[in-house]
């Protein structure tokens, strides 16, 4: 019993000391080299709120993915071919997600363009490996070094489009739609609303959003927020490999074809929408990582092409 607390709270205290220390080390560093030209007041609440958000995030996670989970000693395991793929492109959304608010909180706070592409950058790549150390003190799950690519891509796709356009003409996005197949395996899918919604990538799509005015010339009326989006899910998943054929207490599970999905879709540039409106601006950049429900085109290797009018 010792020895379980004692992995316990070395792994709360070390992924809690990495944040701090990448938070600290970040903040401090543009503080130094950039002091003429910051907003301090703002780099204040930045650090402050964005810390808060951050610690509350991560509660969140905890009592819905790894409250139950016994811990142990830090290791690494192999989970490239888990769930079809879609956690990893989930991992690389979310890094990049992070990347691009830790950008625009920089930006607001003075940061000149290419200090806050980098330090978002490693802030959205330090939150994940944070959530990835916690993997690893997991008995259920582990460190992955496939996850650690996908955050290193998510965080690289905000911080090239940066420096490259200061711009992000193509945004990762994400949608969910709930699904029943957590009945059938909810160790592994979620028992409760919250779980499920992390846990069953049944539900989870993941969308390149590109916007159209900004590879065209710019002279013209076409409207500068909408965007043309390609997505990737998959279906029928109740186990990260392999599907069970019977349940904990013996009872034969139906069958589900493991199918990816693709889908071509429109969607909407938050960002871009122009509103005089202060209150509005943030809402819609605290929206921009959200797939907008729209008609969208799927392909499946099940199925083929399927027609949906609106997919969430």
């Amino acid at each position: 019993m010792r020895k379980f607390y004692s992995q316990r709270l070395t792994a709360k205290t070390l992924w809690l000391l990495v944040f701090i220390f990448l938070a600290q080390g970040i903040m401090g560093q543009v503080k130094v080299e950039d002091k003429d030209s910051i907003n301090r007041k703002r780099l204040n609440t930045v650090i402050y709120t964005g810390s808060a958000v951050y610690v509350t995030s991560l509660a969140i996670l905890y009592y819905g993915w790894y409250k139950d989970n016994p811990m142990t000693s830090f290791h690494f395991i192999d989970d490239s071919r888990y769930w079809l793929q879609v956690d990893k492109v989930g991992h690389a959304t979310t890094a990049y997600t992070i990347s691009n608010y830790g950008y625009w909180m920089l930006r607001w706070s003075g940061v000149n363009n290419k200090k806050a592409s980098w330090y978002g950058g490693l802030m959205g790549f330090g939150a994940m490996t944070v959530i990835e150390i916690m993997d690893g003190f997991s008995a259920s799950y582990g460190a992955s070094a496939t996850d650690l690519l996908a955050n290193a891509v998510g965080s690289g796709l905000s911080v090239t489009q940066n420096l490259l356009w200061r711009d992000q003409r193509f945004r990762l996005k994400f949608s969910y739609h709930p699904t029943d197949y957590a009945q059938y395996n909810p160790d592994q899918l979620g028992k409760t609303t919250l779980q499920r919604m992390l846990k069953d990538y049944n539900g989870h799509t993941y969308w390149v959003s590109m916007n159209i005015r900004s590879f065209i010339k710019k002279d013209t009326r076409f409207p500068s927020w909408i965007n043309v989006a390609v997505g990737y899910g998959a279906d029928g998943m109740l186990h990260p490999v392999k599907n069970p054929e019977y349940d904990q207490d013996g009872n034969p599970i139906p069958h589900f074809d493991r199918v990816r999905q693709y889908y071509v879709s429109m969607d909407i540039d938050w960002v871009r929408i122009k509103t005089g409106s202060g209150f509005l601006r943030f809402v819609f950049k605290a929206l921009s990582f959200v797939k907008l429900p729209f008609p969208t085109l799927e392909y499946n290797s099940k199925d083929g092409v399927v027609w949906h009018w609106i997919y969430m």
